[in-house]
């Protein structure tokens, strides 16, 4: 034993030790420990892609999204989305600088109907202008910022090859999307110019429901990539046909409540769950038949709006619960939070006659509501579970 020490020392001075290493260590290895390592590592994704840096960026951007809907409630409950008459997605970053910039563009206002018909009339000053065009710069701020906030680390990501494969398309189409969401809120606004005092509720809803499908594509993607962070193997979540039709079911709540909002529905009734002491409201116009009527008629709107809402909680409760199943039990709490939450203040909305800071909460939680639906259903997607 001596010998071998006095040997190894010798070897050791003679700078041989390092090709003894491998073979002192491995013995100290077990073959368990060597599969762990190994497993560890296959698990582990290419040094160059990062899908959870890029998931942290979405759920931003999914943040700003939900800045953009809840901006968009007060907009709209201020009747500020008309105060802009033109279209400049880069000069019109910059508000009016001076009075006399602040007086051409009320001069542009006093000639759309809006101002001629309702707030002309009423008598309404270059301040009061200024208070409008203030929330609808706003809005259209954000959606500049979240353009920026997507464009720019995509193209990073891009360079730096951080994108793991197959999510380029999916990334790319998110974007497209936020480009035509800024398209539909110009044609959108471009519906009330002209012969109506207000925008369309339709091109209305279609600006909302947009919104709110590129913020479920935003969670639903991060919780992909952030599945793909912790095992490379992870494969992305499929829709499955239950999750569908919940998320059906909730459309057509969140359509409808598109439709309340665009032709002022919720001030038909102050009272619940009674509409003016009745449980199908009078007043309901069917001359043009039932289609036209609940997509037209404001008692209508709001009687379905209000108790498909029901529907649309029995299916969250369901899908709630299939997430809790799958061991995911934060989904669960927060779909029941969403929609719990959701209901009180819609009966609270309507009971305040519409209420600003209700009813803007009312779109904010929505948004919540969709979320985490989306998270739900991307957990039933899942094969793990996970």
């Amino acid at each position: 034993m001596l010998h071998w020490v006095q040997s190894l020392m010798c070897k050791m001075q003679c700078g041989e030790a390092t090709s003894l290493l491998p073979v002192l260590l491995a013995p100290r290895i077990s073959p368990r420990m060597d599969i762990a390592l190994a497993n560890h590592a296959a698990a582990q994704p290419p040094a160059k892609v990062r899908p959870a840096s890029i998931a942290n960026w979405l759920l931003f951007v999914a943040l700003l999204v939900f800045s953009m809907v809840v901006v968009g409630g007060i907009t709209r409950l201020t009747e500020s989305g008309l105060s802009i008459t033109e279209w400049k997605p880069v000069s019109g970053a910059l508000p009016p600088l001076n009075e006399a910039a602040w007086v051409s563009e009320f001069e542009k206002y006093k000639q759309i109907p809006e101002y001629t018909e309702i707030n002309g009339p009423a008598g309404m000053t270059l301040a009061q202008f200024k208070f409008i065009y203030f929330w609808e710069w706003v809005h259209r701020l954000l959606g500049r910022l979240i353009g920026l906030a997507f464009a720019l680390p995509l193209v990073w990501f891009w360079v730096k090859q951080a994108i793991p494969a197959g999510y380029k398309p999916r990334l790319v189409a998110l974007f497209a999307l936020g480009g035509l969401q800024g398209a539909i809120g110009w044609w959108m606004v471009s519906s009330g110019l002209s012969a109506r005092t207000d925008v369309s509720h339709y091109r209305l809803a279609v600006h909302l429901l947009t919104a709110l499908f590129i913020l479920g594509g935003l969670v639903w993607t991060a919780l992909d990539l952030r599945a793909l962070a912790r095992n490379s193997a992870a494969k992305p979540a499929k829709l499955t046909g239950f999750a569908l039709v919940v998320l059906a079911i909730l459309f057509v709540q969140l359509l409808f409540g598109a439709w309340v909002a665009g032709l002022n529905a919720g001030y038909v009734s102050n009272s619940w769950p009674l509409m003016n002491d009745r449980l199908y409201p009078a007043g309901v116009d069917m001359e043009r038949g039932v289609l036209s009527a609940l997509a037209n008629d404001p008692f209508l709107t709001h009687f379905v709006h209000r108790w498909w809402a029901w529907v649309a909680v029995i299916a969250l409760i369901m899908l709630a619960r299939r997430t809790k199943k799958a061991g995911v039990r934060s989904a669960s709490i927060a779909i029941h939070s969403a929609f719990g939450v959701q209901i009180l203040l819609g009966i609270a909305t309507v009971m305040t006659g519409v209420n600003i800071v209700l009813a803007v909460l009312h779109q904010a939680v929505g948004s919540l509501v969709v979320a985490s639906a989306a998270w739900g259903a991307h957990v039933t997607g899942r094969d793990d579970g996970q």
